[in-house]
Parts: structure tokens; C-alpha cells; sequence
């Protein structure tokens, strides 16, 4: 998530476009009091409500867990991961570079 403030939107809007063009959440700030959100409109608002985008938004770019998320969606980690894998999400990201080097130190 970035970060803009109300001062800096106003002399730089570009940085703001550039980051609803990129998808990314924009928190707007006003002297570094968080006052708002700003998210990119997609297809995705429209099918799953803003609410439900933002969520699994946040799920894949790996600002909420699963755990997070379930709380959040009011739904149990069966069925979160039963809507993550119908979107195409992957559920669990394993990073095995770590294990391999542990391997090879062995």
C-alpha cells in the first residue's frame, strides 16, 4: 500500500495516477492522519462488491493472511480457500528457496 499526503497529491498528482494505474491501494493522508482509500475501479468491484475486492485485493498482494482475511470475510478457512481457488488465487505461496539452502548446508 502507498502512502500519499494531501500536500503531496497536490503538487505530484502523478504519483497517485500511476498508482491506481498499477492497482496498487492508496492511502491519502492529511498531516500523516490517515483520511481515506483510494483503490483502482475494475471488473472485480463490480462482480464481487468493494468490500469482497478489497479483501481478496489485500489476500493476494499478501497484506492479509489467510486468517486475516477468513476474519474478515466472516467465513471459515475452508470456504475462504474454496473463493480464493474459484478466483485463480493461490491459496498457500511456499517459498522453498529457503529449505534448498538449508539442504544444501546439510
Amino acid at each position: 500500500m502507498q502512502t500519499i499526503g494531501i500536500r503531496e497529491l497536490q503538487t505530484n498528482p502523478a504519483i497517485f495516477t500511476k498508482a491506481l494505474e498499477n492497482h496498487e491501494f492508496t492511502m491519502i493522508t492529511k498531516r500523516s492522519t490517515p483520511i481515506g482509500i483510494a483503490v483502482a475501479f475494475d471488473d472485480g468491484i463490480v462482480t464481487h462488491g468493494l468490500k469482497t475486492s478489497l479483501l481478496i485485493e489485500g489476500y493476494k498482494q499478501g497484506d492479509l493472511s489467510l486468517g486475516q482475511f477468513c476474519k474478515a470475510m466472516e467465513v471459515s478457512k475452508e470456504n475462504a480457500m474454496k473463493i480464493l481457488s474459484l478466483l485463480g488465487i493461490d491459496v498457500i505461496g511456499y517459498d522453498f528457496s529457503d529449505d534448498f539452502a538449508g539442504i544444501e548446508r546439510l
